[in-house]
């Protein structure tokens, strides 16, 4: 994205700030905090947000702050006085005042198929978020309506995957009953998030709606309700529901619309959603075929970060259920990683891959980092959360990894790592010395849709450990059948506990069920 302001361009993709037409010198973290700025220009933020966009959340003095935000406007042609394009708000914090417009890339070179990098850039997925209508009484409720979505679209900013109409120009719509075609027509994007906001006495209640304006149809709703005074409780609730269903169902949305394109018509957005469908179904040949679709997403558009990222995955899953050698896939799965955040490192996907390949590694202090920063960048980002739980599990911090595996359930409790997050859940039980709860949710794991041998394996386990030998022999067949390559070297490679009377506990059950 380029964005525009004064004499001056910011290019996120090359990483370069131009002032008409020329390179500027600017450091990252400068680099870093006007992006941060620019991207968030309806708003005033925080220190504390800055802190955690340019430093990685760590502890700065307010001087360090102070002296990046003078290079910032140093650079820009600003300075303290004037203010133009950077404003003190005093004691609370910046906003970027310039008035800013944006474009996709300065690049419209062709790809091999005959499309543009701009098309490419345009066809990610881009959503508008209405102003709420408020029924009931007005005085004083009537900020509700406008306060929740603008909290919305701060929050779906987060998702760099997709692209998030401005206030300015989604709020136009403020007292309009505007249709989906309305809103495709003249905001040009493919979804649409509205509401109503219902006061009745002391009691509130919020219906959310996520539209298609493609096909004009509702892909998601979800009411919610409670008392006008724990507004901000239930404004929690619905910036967590809203940013998690968003999440799982846009790119589900953008694989089926993708797989009604011939392949020659994929463009790069299309290939990555397709990839992603395929990447989450954990065999070997759906595996093979999201690897191939993110190398063609690459090919089409070469600075599309979260491509990198899938094929970190996908190599994650080669070594992870032992498909291909471990060793050269955990490679892959770090060097992907860190191509995409060379290219957008403030992508929360990017952080939860090297966060994985570090796991892979044997190196579980070194990946809880990362999967801590992915939930930093999007607080709401279920599947950081969910592996941070395998971190503490393997760790021996099972009460640890419960709060974060309750965490990522609730986030998203349709998300396609369901499986995952019920199967750590089962360990964290067998850490903490309960079978017979082991076994519970490590059966509820293997019966959810999408689980593979390895959770298999979990529910064979608890249930061995437990002391139903006729269940454990179920699964355990069970995942023989599915992958009968797998032994209990490769279930602890997967899952590196490093107790080791836990390992020899799980290796001597392993053992007795054949494995």
């Amino acid at each position: 994205m380029i964005y525009a302001f004064h004499d001056f361009e910011l290019d996120t993709e090359r990483v370069e700030l131009r002032e008409k037409d020329v390179a500027v010198a600017v450091e990252p973290q400068v680099f870093a905090l006007l992006r941060f700025l620019i991207e968030n220009r309806e708003r005033m933020v925080t220190k504390d947000e800055i802190v955690t966009a340019v430093w990685n959340g760590r502890i700065v003095s307010d001087s360090a702050i102070t002296s990046r935000i003078k290079t910032a406007r140093q650079v820009v042609g600003d300075n303290g006085r004037a203010q133009s394009i950077i404003r003190t708000v005093h004691g609370l914090g910046f906003a970027f005042v310039a008035e800013v417009t944006t474009r996709a890339t300065l690049s419209v070179a062709k790809s091999e198929e005959g499309v543009t990098r701009e098309q490419h850039a345009q066809s990610r997925p881009s959503i508008a978020v209405l102003p709420f209508r408020l029924v009931g009484a007005m005085e004083p409720n009537f900020p509700i309506a406008e306060a929740l979505p603008h909290d919305l679209i701060t929050e779906l900013s987060r998702l760099h995957w997709l692209f998030v109409i401005a206030r300015g120009s989604s709020f136009r719509f403020r007292g309009a009953d505007a249709t989906l075609e309305e809103v495709r027509s003249k905001l040009n994007v493919q979804y649409c998030l509205t509401g109503i906001v219902e006061i009745s006495g002391k009691t509130m209640s919020v219906s959310v709606e996520l539209g298609d304006t493609q096909d004009r149809g509702i892909i998601w709703s979800e009411r919610f309700r409670g008392d006008v005074g724990a507004v901000h409780e239930i404004r929690d609730s619905i910036i967590n529901a809203v940013t998690s269903a968003v999440e799982v169902r846009i790119p589900f949305n953008e694989a089926q619309r993708a797989r009604l394109k011939s392949p020659e018509n994929l463009d790069a957005w299309a290939a990555y959603h397709l990839g992603l469908q395929h990447m989450y179904r954990f065999n070997k040949p759906d595996n093979d075929l999201a690897t191939s679709l993110f190398e063609r997403a690459i090919k089409m558009e070469p600075g599309f970060a979260r491509a990198y990222a899938g094929l970190s995955f996908t190599h994650f899953q080669s070594a992870f259920l032992r498909y291909a050698d471990d060793t050269e896939a955990t490679r892959l799965a770090q060097s992907y990683a860190a191509q995409c955040l060379e290219r957008d490192p403030l992508d929360p996907f990017g952080h939860f891959t090297m966060g994985r390949a570090q796991w892979l590694r044997g190196d579980l202090e070194a990946s809880i980092p990362w999967l801590e920063r992915a939930n930093v960048l999007n607080p709401n980002y279920a599947q950081a959360r969910y592996s941070r739980g395998w971190a503490e599990t393997f760790l021996g911090s099972a009460d640890a990894s419960q709060a974060n595996i309750a965490a990522a359930l609730a986030l998203s409790p349709l998300d396609p790592f369901v499986y995952g997050m019920l199967g750590v859940r089962a360990m964290s039980h067998l850490v903490l010395g309960e079978p017979a709860q082991a076994a519970a949710w490590g059966e509820r794991a293997a019966n959810s849709p999408g689980a593979h041998a390895l959770i298999e394996m979990i529910a064979a386990t608890t249930h061995a450990l437990n002391g139903n030998d006729a269940k454990a022999k179920v699964w355990a067949e069970s995942a023989r059948a599915r992958a009968g390559h797998l032994s209990k070297t490769d279930f602890l490679r997967a899952f590196p506990f490093r107790d080791p009377l836990t390992r020899k506990l799980i290796t001597a059950t392993l053992s007795r069920l054949g494995f």
